[in-house]
């Protein structure tokens, strides 16, 4: 255990901060002592003469040398610490330090006790300096109430703006602004569409209450999407798209490679049904990029990043690596493509192909024996008046 120790005291935005006996001690018996500017304003007149402030300010690597010069400090934090807090953060940069925490309610709490709503089912994401990701997987899922925590550039505006635009209006909206704070605490209700015109002070949180549900598919008919134009046979048909989908086993995958998107239907399907699933879908025709953003945003279905060109082209270090890949185009280079994705493919990672010829199963085949991979599934479909599909699985 190291010699590092750490006081992370929870703070409200009140100017009036109520400390137990215990607390009040640390504060008056400590010397070094660290947290935000505005932590540093509530807290300044309660701190002992001569003591030694450390500002937490980003880059945080400055913040981490200071810290190494000290044994023991006090750390002011907003709210539970713990709770997408400085103590986690603490936690990564100093794993075998002493730590001791002394929270107050998060933002998030006090929000739903000013809206007197039970909140124990509340669904709690932040989006303060992170992707949409957390608010994307929870909108898909339709949570009944989602707490979110927010930041400059990801205010309430901005998250309203971000339902509507995938058609999640059966939202309402409460933004508790300055909570804490005698003078300024400020808590409204907004309809999506007043929210997003709307300025609000700092710092800020939402609560997102749900009216109704919004229609959810399991297989969306092919005739649903929109389509390349005067193509509308380009799509992997609902039956062969569930089907397809269950054979990549996606239930504790990470990321998914939609390869030949595209209209985009096995992505959008696939994040529909496991909404914290990273989705890149590659396509070279640029008329698919239009279409593919057009059906993420008819089918609710945010947080697919769409890629653009000749996959075999890219440099693939740049995406997140698959440990599941679908390949609903290839090109005629079927065997070079298969045997670069093994190249990037996670262990355990598998490979599903949809072939509509003799000559395209071969060829799969034999990419993956050379790649050192095995068939590990294979079926046939027959769908209305369709030619058969193939349906491969390779591990």
């Amino acid at each position: 255990m190291s010699d590092k120790q750490f006081i992370v005291i929870g703070l409200s935005d009140s100017r009036s901060q109520w400390f137990t006996p215990e607390v009040r001690e640390l504060i008056t018996s400590g010397h070094v002592f660290s947290g935000g500017r505005r932590h540093h304003e509530i807290v300044k007149d309660l701190l002992p003469e001569g003591c030694v402030w450390i500002d937490i300010v980003v880059p945080l690597d400055k913040v981490w040398v200071e810290y190494a010069r000290y044994g023991k400090i006090v750390i002011f934090a907003s709210g539970d610490p713990l709770f997408y807090g400085f103590a986690a953060t603490l936690r990564r940069e100093f794993p075998d330090c002493r730590m001791k925490v002394y929270p107050a309610f998060n933002s998030l709490q006090m929000l739903a006790h000013r809206m007197l709503i039970p909140y124990a089912d509340m669904v709690n994401v932040s989006v303060t300096g992170r992707p949409w990701k957390g608010l994307d997987t929870a909108i898909i899922r339709q949570c009944p109430l989602i707490g979110v925590l927010t930041d400059h550039k990801k205010g309430p505006a901005e998250i309203a703006g971000r339902l509507l635009e995938y058609g999640y209006d059966n939202y309402m909206m409460t933004v508790g602004e300055n909570l804490g704070n005698e003078r300024e605490e400020l808590v409204r209700t907004f309809s999506l569409k007043d929210a997003v015109s709307k300025i609000f002070s700092h710092p800020n949180c939402v609560i997102l209450t749900k009216k109704y549900s919004r229609k959810r598919y399991i297989g969306i008919p092919e005739t649903e999407f929109f389509h390349l134009k005067g193509r509308r046979n380009m799509i992997t048909k609902m039956p062969v798209r569930l089907f397809a989908i269950s054979m990549l086993d996606l239930y504790d995958r990470h990321t998914l490679w939609d390869i030949g998107f595209c209209t985009g239907s096995v992505s959008v399907e696939a994040k529909l049904q496991f909404p914290s699933l990273e989705v890149i879908a590659f396509e070279r025709r640029e008329e698919s990029r239009e279409i593919l953003i057009e059906n993420c945003r008819k089918f609710g279905v945010p947080g697919i990043t769409g890629v653009i060109g000749d996959f075999m082209n890219f440099d693939l270090g740049r995406y997140s690596s698959p440990d599941a890949v679908f390949i609903g185009g290839h090109g005629g280079r079927l065997e070079e493509m298969v045997c670069r994705i093994y190249k990037v493919l996670n262990k355990g990672g598998v490979i599903v192909f949809n072939s509509v010829s003799t000559e395209s199963c071969h060829l799969f085949r034999k990419a993956v024996e050379t790649c050192g991979g095995a068939i590990e599934a294979e079926h046939i479909l027959t769908l209305d008046d369709h030619n058969p599909i193939t349906i491969l699985k390779a591990k």
